[in-house]
């Protein structure tokens, strides 16, 4: 279902509050800092631990997990001057993705998805704040994110990451959001594939409750996708100096996998949609050979129980107007093989008219 959180009518712009269903509890800072030439990633016991360790030459990529401690989040606005209402879109986990100019610092609310089982996905909300040499990225929670082989590629230096400043990196993370839509979406494919198969060959309940399940993912990947569209646009469109010409080159390609990304997605969605009509034709074209079955047999069975009829009324035989078949020695087998005659011709006339 779409999560629904707000604050109450008549809060205060800027009041921050803990998230809804969020445990109060300490935050997990992460510090990667590096250059070209060094590397520091260390996990800080305290905002002023962090605040020791950082240096205006390098970049500095603060990542904070959990949205248990408010007040983390408040020193973290006072000290790199964030915008009241910045700080309360980070409280608001229900934020729709966006990017936002904020003098001297870029504000871009994401959306990280993952698969938690086959039939199931979560939506994790990433708040990034980009300055000249820093960069703060405020998850939900540890342990789930996607940042995995970006690290690893600031760990050993490989590509451009180590030479170049905050704005790529801010990049980078975006794309490695991006670049995990697709697993989901070609898990979605063959899933959709295997649904139509069996709502071709044999329609069942499972199989509709397959493609309900499918449908859902694809509704959530594409409430993600099409906000995403618009962030790789408002950045390339960008005029300040946190963003250099250079990474827009990069950001143009995260644009393209995005546009990419939403053309799968409405592929799918009708080829999902288009699905319910062939479970319903097929239930029903499946409904129709039944009855077809049963009015055959119940039209070859009519004449049979006409004649089993007359001949059962048991007419006085004596009389002259009553039934001269009641004496034939031969009456019983006569009666078996009109009826085989009659039912034989019917079915020809049937195959005939291809009616069977």
């Amino acid at each position: 279902m779409i999560r629904l959180r707000y604050h109450a009518p008549g809060t205060p712009p800027g009041t921050l509050l803990p998230a809804e269903g969020v445990k109060p509890g300490p935050c997990v800072i992460t510090l990667l800092r590096y250059s070209e030439s060094d590397f520091l990633e260390t996990q800080c016991a305290s905002f002023e631990e962090l605040e020791r360790l950082l240096l205006p030459d390098h970049v500095n990529w603060i990542n904070i997990d959990g949205l248990g401690d408010v007040q983390t989040i408040q020193k973290l606005g006072a000290r790199f001057g964030i915008h009241q209402l910045a700080l309360e879109d980070v409280l608001n986990t229900t934020q729709r993705p966006k990017a936002e100019h904020f003098g001297d610092h870029l504000f871009i609310v994401s959306e990280m998805i993952y698969a938690e089982s086959e039939t199931r996905i979560a939506v994790e909300q990433l708040s990034i704040f980009l300055t000249s040499s820093h960069i703060i990225t405020i998850q939900e929670e540890s342990g789930h994110d996607v940042f995995e082989q970006v690290r690893a590629r600031l760990r050993a230096g490989r590509g451009f990451a180590r030479k170049m400043k905050a704005d790529y990196l801010a990049y980078a993370l975006l794309d490695a959001t991006v670049d995990h839509f697709f697993p989901l979406l070609e898990s979605c494919g063959d899933a959709i594939e295997e649904i139509e198969d069996c709502l071709l060959e044999k329609p069942s309940r499972d199989a509709l409750k397959r493609l309900y399940e499918n449908k859902r993912i694809l509704l959530q990947l594409r409430r993600a996708a099409w906000p995403q569209r618009e962030i790789f646009s408002t950045l390339i469109r960008d005029d300040s100096d946190l963003i250099s010409a250079q990474t827009k080159i990069f950001l143009r390609d995260c644009y393209d996998h995005s546009t990419q990304i939403i053309d799968i997605l409405e592929s799918y969605r009708d080829i999902a949609a288009g699905l319910m009509d062939v479970y319903l034709s097929s239930l029903g074209f499946r409904t129709n050979e039944i009855m077809r079955v049963l009015t055959v047999v119940s039209v070859l069975f009519i004449p049979l129980t006409f004649l089993a009829g007359v001949y059962g009324m048991n007419f006085n035989p004596d009389k002259p107007l009553n039934m001269p078949e009641l004496n034939w020695p031969f009456g019983y087998i006569y009666f078996w093989c009109l009826c085989a005659v009659i039912v034989t011709g019917m079915v020809i006339f049937f195959r005939r008219r291809n009616w069977l």
